[in-house]
């Protein structure tokens, strides 16, 4: 599978940079509540009231709840 060519721009002094819009996609807010976490089972980023917590492999991780798969249903 072949990468898409990342727009490049050389500066003055020669060094390179790849050009990527600032910042990141999961903004952060103001309070901590509405941040979002990434589930440990499947990656997703969701709002910290959507998660919950098991233990998975003698850790607490924090997971959707009530299941990932129930989340993606209701958010379809």
């Amino acid at each position: 599978m072949a990468r898409a060519d990342a727009k490049t721009t050389v500066l003055a002094d020669g060094l390179r940079y790849k050009s990527k819009v600032s910042g990141s996609p999961f903004v952060a807010s103001a309070s901590f509540g509405a941040a979002t976490m990434s589930c440990f089972m499947c990656g997703k980023h969701r709002p910290r009231s959507q998660m919950g917590t098991r233990k998975v492999l003698g850790k607490s991780h924090a997971v959707c709840a009530p299941s990932c798969k129930a989340l993606d249903e209701a958010s379809s």
